[in-house]
């Protein structure tokens, strides 16, 4: 093994697409991130609507390179980054030095300058993320079914879905099926089919990255679920009563955040560019500019297509830049040419739309309803890390199918009816 070191920062799709691209390199890698687990995020709105369990979805990342002795794995928060002298700060106090660097270090929610809404309207990137959303859920129908005031249940029977892009769309349709076929038998003093879902759009459609066809479809088939949907008007205001939407008011105790992301703050440690997003506007190579030793990709990276369109925050899309960044880092270790510039092959756009209905986008076909939903989930199931997982989340879905029940509908925080009063 050569003493190159490469450091990455972040174990998402790109982070772990590069690892996995360097096996066999040569070089020590030093993997860190904040958390001690791979997420696969496609389906973390399914453990928020109480589909699947966190364990389904996320895997130990020292338990992915146990086999790897060129591979450390570091439960740290990088600070920042000294390109001159070469090293990353993390927030113990620790100092990394490296050869190569490689920032993957995704997205967070964007509010647009209202941060003091956060905590109301939490969005969706963590487990974290989702099980206080799937608390918040669970314990609004608690509280409803023991409520005597009529507007104030009323109030906790409706849910707000900020942004109407895939992860709005599928919590919207997901949380209107629980409401409307999974609950009802359950409670005796409320009807949860009288349950308002609330998606808001500021934009003129569902959907808006997908043909019109297909955005059209799925919001016919939202409304059947009784989905209220509101375009071309975005939230001007979040509080604990409620949102406004325009001018007008709705009571909404719990409100989800799908409205936007900005990136890491990579752009700020390395002193380079930045698009409106936060994200590094990258080179050819996707390394930052004028540091040709540091590679930024996933969702902290700017990159555009041949087209002039940006390429989209998708897990395809990190994985491309993850193996490619591989493929330079090897070709630069052996002396070899590097790659061609990096470019982006686009796989097709996937969305659900509740538990039976699906959209598909692959450019020239364009697939829709039960057909789409059964590709979208043997898709997921491929991708999924483990055998164990692919066989726990199509047992998940096969239950829910043929039972209408949902499995993961627990509320595991102490003191929950105190902590979300």
């Amino acid at each position: 093994m050569s003493d190159h070191h490469v450091v990455v920062v972040g174990g998402g799709f790109g982070g772990l697409q590069l690892v996995n691209g360097l096996k066999g390199a040569g070089v020590r890698i030093t993997l860190v991130d904040r958390r001690n687990h791979h997420l696969f995020q496609p389906l973390l709105y399914q453990v928020a609507t109480t589909i699947l369990s966190t364990s389904e979805i996320a895997w130990p990342i020292r338990r992915l390179y146990a086999d790897r002795p060129d591979v450390k794995v570091l439960l740290g928060e990088v600070t920042g980054v000294d390109s001159g002298a070469r090293t990353v700060s993390l927030r113990n106090g620790m100092t990394l030095g490296y050869d190569t660097l490689v920032l993957a270090t995704g997205a967070t929610h964007a509010y647009f300058g209202r941060d003091e809404w956060e905590p109301l309207a939490p969005g969706l990137k963590t487990l974290e993320d989702a099980t206080t959303i799937r608390r918040r859920v669970l314990l609004a129908f608690e509280k409803a079914e023991m409520e005597s005031d009529p507007a104030v249940r009323d109030a906790l029977l409706t849910f707000t879905i900020v942004g109407a892009g895939p992860t709005g769309v599928e919590l919207a349709g997901i949380i209107a099926e629980l409401a409307h076929f999974t609950l009802p038998k359950e409670f005796r003093n409320i009807d949860t089919r009288k349950t308002r879902v609330v998606l808001v759009e500021a934009g003129p459609r569902v959907l808006s990255s997908f043909a019109e066809e297909l955005s059209a479809y799925a919001q016919t088939v939202l409304e059947k679920l009784g989905v209220e949907i509101h375009l071309g008007r975005p939230v001007t205001e979040c509080s604990a009563d409620g949102v406004k939407i325009g001018d007008t008011f709705v009571a909404s105790r719990t409100i989800v955040w799908a409205a936007g992301v900005t990136a890491s703050p990579a752009a700020r440690w390395l002193g380079v560019a930045a698009d409106r997003a936060g994200r590094v506007v990258v080179e050819k190579d996707l390394s930052a500019p004028g540091l040709s030793d540091v590679f930024v990709i996933g969702d902290t990276a700017s990159v555009m297509r041949e087209d002039g369109k940006p390429v989209p925050g998708i897990a395809p899309a990190a994985k491309q830049q993850g193996g490619y960044v591989a493929k330079v880092i090897r070709a630069r270790l052996s002396g070899k040419p590097a790659p061609a510039s990096f470019r982006y092959r686009h796989q097709g756009s996937l969305a659900t739309i509740g538990q039976s209905a699906a959209i598909i986008d692959f450019g020239r076909i364009k697939l829709k309803g039960w057909i789409a939903w059964w590709i979208w989930g043997l898709a997921h199931i491929y991708f999924l890390i483990g055998t164990r997982s692919r066989f726990s989340v199509a047992w998940s879905w096969l239950w829910i199918y043929l039972s209408g029940q949902h499995s993961a509908r627990l509320i595991t925080q102490r003191e929950t009816m105190r902590e979300e009063g």
